[in-house]
């Protein structure tokens, strides 16, 4: 099943996407005001009953909004694929525990709509992530179960101010949360689609050039090992999201490093989840 959340007019809602459009599944299901309201009740069960009948909508006449508008938790995974730490040219040893961050829900849009190059900066980058979406509350989840933790997959461009991420000694959060920069969506395919323990081949194209692609079996920390870790320093809760790294190959890291400018495309890719489509925009 694919859930989305929409704007129709002046009206947000959520609901079932299939083959012929969407149906609305907020006006269905009024006691879930959202869809954050439908994963935190587990009621993906009533989701799927009551995505029956005809579209609603057509998705190319809605506002698509990113999936989960405002969770309690949006943990990014940093350098989780393999030569990440090489790219950055520094001697580094490969880090024994992954390097965590936050973004706020106001740096984020939804699919097919402008991500934002900000004024104050020409250093703007992608990174395409595989994104999952806690279907169950859990604290010190043991990792031969935390699969089971998962209630589906979505995609995030986890757009980056490159000179902003240094602003600071020890943390990177100015340069990730300008508003608008970074996108998620189109939508979240759920785990009775998409299976968790099965490795997913994630490609992020700028104007169509192909400029980063890997598997989730090559993570090195991968989703149980990440489930785990979080979970023994906070309550993970349906509806927050794990980012959980990018591959090689973000423009900061090409020779020379190749920047993002108003007008380019960039579409992040897995085929069992789908594209998440943005155009760059210059902040007004």
């Amino acid at each position: 099943m694919k859930l989305a959340s929409f704007k129709a007019g002046s009206r947000t809602s959520y609901g079932a996407v299939t083959d012929g459009g969407i149906i609305n599944l907020g006006r269905k299901l009024t006691q879930y005001p959202t869809l954050l309201d439908l994963f935190r009740a587990q009621a993906l069960a009533q989701a799927r009953a009551a995505a029956t009948g005809r579209p609603d909508y057509q998705i190319k006449d809605v506002e698509m909004l990113p999936p989960i508008l405002a969770p309690e938790k949006n943990i990014c995974v940093g350098i989780n694929y393999p030569d990440r730490s090489a790219e950055y040219k520094d001697g580094r040893d490969a880090p024994k525990y992954p390097n965590l961050f936050c973004r706020f829900p106001s740096s984020l849009v939804g699919a097919d709509q402008p991500i934002v190059r900000p004024k104050v900066s020409d250093k703007f980058d992608y990174e395409g992530e595989i994104v999952l979406v806690i279907g169950k509350e859990g604290r010190h989840v043991a990792r031969e179960t935390a699969l089971a933790m998962i209630g589906g997959f979505t995609l995030g461009n986890e757009g980056s101010v490159r000179d902003w991420l240094r602003h600071g000694s020890l943390n990177v959060t100015q340069g990730k949360n300008f508003d608008k920069s970074g996108s998620l969506g189109p939508w979240i395919v759920t785990t009775d689609e998409v299976d968790p323990a099965k490795p997913l081949h994630l490609t992020t194209r700028v104007n169509g050039e192909v400029r980063q692609e890997d598997s989730t079996d090559r993570l090195t920390w991968g989703f149980a090992w990440l489930i785990n870790y979080i979970s023994t320093f906070a309550t993970l809760k349906p509806g927050d999201l794990i980012w959980t790294g990018t591959p090689t190959g973000a423009g900061v890291h090409r020779n020379p490093s190749v920047w993002l400018k108003p007008g380019d495309v960039v579409e992040v890719a897995v085929p069992p989840i789908g594209v998440l489509r943005n155009t760059v925009v210059d902040e007004v």
